[in-house]
């Protein structure tokens, strides 16, 4: 057995180990958060950064509000609030910038088609117009078996080179397009058409109706004028 004065010799090099050893685990644990506070702000820069790149965006780019939209062309309620949205568009004129993101849903059978029609006719400046022409005439075309033809017809109506067009339509590109869309669009949660988001804010669904999207525009207006 040894002797209390071992043990007392011998105790400083214990005490040295276990500080030692809580050092190394605190600064473990440290480590550990600060790269998962590192990753989540990674992924919400991600997400914000992806909120203008490449997308269709209509009125003034130094709003003070922005209403993103995520939207599925052969989607009733998405075709329903189109005019509105349009209406309120033009009384805020350059104080809202508005960003549509394509979302479509396979349950629509032409939803994917409408967003293919849409970027193609993009690829050539006029998307908007063709997001407007296909929410206008969304209960024709919705209810017609091929859609080729309906759309190519739309694409004539804008001017568009049809040759191009087509082949447009099925470009790698315009997929990627909508693919980066849903992969936002996931990343935000969103799970039904139309999703809404006014500056970064989610809209709740029973507030997709003129009159709460405007009350909602007016609030961020206020929030931006107070910040």
């Amino acid at each position: 057995m040894p002797s209390s004065k071992a043990i007392k010799s011998f105790l400083p090099f214990v005490i040295i180990g276990v500080v030692a050893a809580l050092t190394i685990t605190i600064a473990a644990i440290l480590y550990h958060a600060k790269r998962m506070a590192a990753v989540t702000v990674s992924k919400e820069r991600t997400v914000a950064s992806q909120a203008t790149d490449s997308a269709h965006m209509r009125g003034s780019a130094d709003a003070p509000v922005t209403l993103e939209e995520f939207g599925d062309f052969q989607c009733p309620p998405c075709g329903r609030l189109a005019g509105p949205l349009q209406e309120i568009e033009k009384d805020y004129g350059t104080r809202l910038r508005v960003i549509f993101r394509n979302f479509p849903f396979a349950i629509h059978e032409h939803a994917r088609e409408a967003a293919y029609a849409a970027e193609a006719a993009g690829l050539q400046g006029h998307f908007w117009e063709m997001h407007d022409l296909l929410y206008r005439e969304q209960a024709n075309w919705s209810k017609t078996k091929d859609v080729q033809p309906l759309f190519a017809s739309y694409a004539g109506i804008l001017g568009l080179n049809l040759d191009r067009f087509k082949k447009d339509m099925d470009s790698e590109k315009v997929r990627e397009k909508i693919e980066s869309d849903q992969k936002r669009g996931e990343a935000l949660g969103v799970k039904n058409t139309p999703t809404i988001f006014i500056n970064n804010q989610s809209v709740p669904p029973t507030s997709l109706n003129p009159t709460a999207l405007r009350a909602a525009i007016d609030a961020a207006l206020r929030e931006k004028k107070g910040s």
